[in-house]
């Protein structure tokens, strides 16, 4: 098999890599820097402290933590040098970020502060920002130290963006924001909101059409956010409501009108990346780890045997979308599968442990999956809802599939 490398001056080589190292995504200079990840998590951890959690990319917020990760240089993967990034000049920052996602998702560390900036507005900025923009936050998302929430879903429209009410209204000097937004994950900690708005009133013929997006400091005046609480009380999710916010037009990101353009260029970086089927990772790996201290029948090989191999399965898809988006092809309809085959899997993979969790010698290992098992089994509905609903993933998948065939 031969595949396009990158060696770590940045050239571009071809040579045969093995499907497994493919896989793997070891190839290339990707294997040392997978390394050096776990390296850094390893000490990071004995000396900080943080305990590795399940769905960590929402439940676990450290800004010191962002912090730290982007000063040893594992954040801003994909944004240009010239604007304060470490990524390649040739693309190859996506598999780079795919391989930091990966060990940090496995090692359960505590990403949620930096997680949505890094993975969905900088690619945004850079398609779409302004040249101020650009200066003007990309540098601090690459230092790990904005944090940014999206404002997508509304009470009236979840997987239907094009229900969206949420209106900017044009004045002499700029707009005015009313609406509300819901689920907005970490809006309470974030410097901003990535809003998306209607600007042209409702075409019924064209329900897609008159949208635009608006970043929007969430110190401005009319602003408030409010707590959605997990059953277990934990606060991840917000509604936010605009009222009369006053925003300029250095606020719109990308050109009025665009937005819902714009919105579905983005799905491929939120839905097809590893936290898609590795949101229950850390309790799994944990499980395999104690069990192998104990005698296992093969019952149980077959059942972790049965998880591995799924794991590995969507791996590989999720692998692919991130080598497309390295080559710069459109990848909405495969990241929509990874999405959908990925969250069902973590939903099953909860039901999956709490079986094999009942294997476990009792003692600490065992205490400390069942509270592993306690917080997935409260944040395993989400798993499916965020990113959009697998149902209405699904019909994107069969109309990509109706139009080739």
């Amino acid at each position: 098999m031969t595949i396009p490398a990158v060696s770590a001056t940045g050239t571009r080589l071809w040579y045969p890599v093995s499907e497994f190292d493919a896989l793997c995504a070891n190839d290339a200079d990707l294997a040392e820097l997978r390394s050096a990840v776990r390296t850094f998590l390893a000490a990071d951890q004995d000396e900080f402290g943080w305990t590795p959690a399940v769905d960590c990319w929402l439940s676990s917020w450290d800004t010191a933590f962002s912090s730290r990760l982007a000063d040893a240089g594992f954040v801003g993967l994909t944004i240009p040098v010239e604007y304060g990034g470490r990524a390649p000049s040739d693309r190859t920052g996506y598999l780079h970020r795919y391989v930091v996602t990966e060990e940090l998702l496995a090692g359960g560390a505590p990403v949620g502060a930096h997680w949505i900036a890094d993975r969905q507005v900088a690619p945004a900025l850079l398609a779409y920002g302004t040249e101020d923009q650009r200066r003007r936050l990309l540098p601090r998302i690459a230092s790990g130290r904005l944090y940014s929430a999206i404002g997508m879903s509304e009470h009236g429209a979840g997987s239907d963006l094009a229900a969206v009410a949420t209106k900017a209204t044009r004045t002499g000097d700029g707009w005015l924001l009313n609406g509300s937004k819901v689920w907005t994950s970490g809006a309470h900690l974030a410097h901003q909101v990535v809003v998306l708005a209607r600007t042209s009133p409702l075409d019924p013929a064209h329900r897609h059409a008159g949208f635009s997006q608006f970043i929007v400091p969430t110190d401005l005046d009319g602003i408030t956010i409010s707590p959605i609480p997990l059953m277990n009380g934990e606060h991840h999710f917000n509604e936010v409501l605009f009222d009369d916010v006053r925003l300029t037009d250095s606020d719109v990101l990308g050109n009025v009108g665009d937005g819902w353009h714009q919105v579905t260029s983005e799905l491929g970086f939120e839905r097809s990346g590893p936290e898609r089927f590795l949101s229950t990772a850390t309790m799994l790996f944990e499980i395999v780890r104690a069990l192998r201290r104990g005698d296992v029948d093969d019952r149980t090989a077959a059942e972790i045997g049965d998880l591995v191999a799924r794991m590995i399965s969507l791996r590989q898809l999720s692998v692919s979308v991130a080598r497309a988006l390295t080559a710069g092809e459109e990848a909405n309809t495969r990241a929509a599968l990874v999405k959908d085959l990925g969250t069902r899997f973590e939903q099953e993979s909860v039901d999956a442990a709490a079986e094999l969790i009942d294997y476990v010698a009792p003692g600490p290992d065992a205490l400390r999956l069942r509270a592993l098992l306690a917080t997935a089994r409260v944040h395993a509905p989400l798993f499916t809802l965020r990113g959009g609903t697998n149902e209405v993933l699904r019909g994107v998948v069969a109309k990509a599939a109706r139009s080739t065939t």
